[in-house]
């Protein structure tokens, strides 16, 4: 069965780091794109990074040069690098792969931002 596992999230102070990880398993995604989405209180779930087999990242406007996407295949991880935390950044942060237009999504760490 394909699983996504995400970890790393926490309770951190405005303007610290965190970094995210998603492990996948049960499947190779070197060739998949890989994404973080974040879903807060009250709002819909949007792409926050995502990253293509190649390498080749892209960022919601709200994070441009605060997050970092990046992956290791030969680990099937996906990272978040997160830097400069503001409280609305305050989330529940979920792993996406897709898989030949099918998506497969863990279970979501939670990002909490402390003013």
């Amino acid at each position: 069965q394909v699983q996504l596992v995400e970890s790393g999230g926490g309770l951190v102070q405005a303007g610290g780091s965190l970094r995210l990880s998603c492990a996948a398993s049960g499947i190779s995604f070197s060739s998949d794109f890989m994404g973080w989405y974040r879903q807060a209180p009250g709002k819909q779930r949007q792409l926050v990074a995502r990253i293509t087999g190649g390498g080749i990242t892209n960022y919601a406007d709200s994070v441009k040069d605060r997050f970092t996407i990046s992956r290791d295949n030969a680990k099937n991880t996906v990272y978040l690098q997160i830097h400069s935390l503001k409280p609305e950044d305050t989330a529940v942060y979920y792993c996406n792969m897709n898989h030949y237009g099918i998506d497969f999504w863990g279970k979501g760490t939670l990002v909490t931002v402390s003013s």
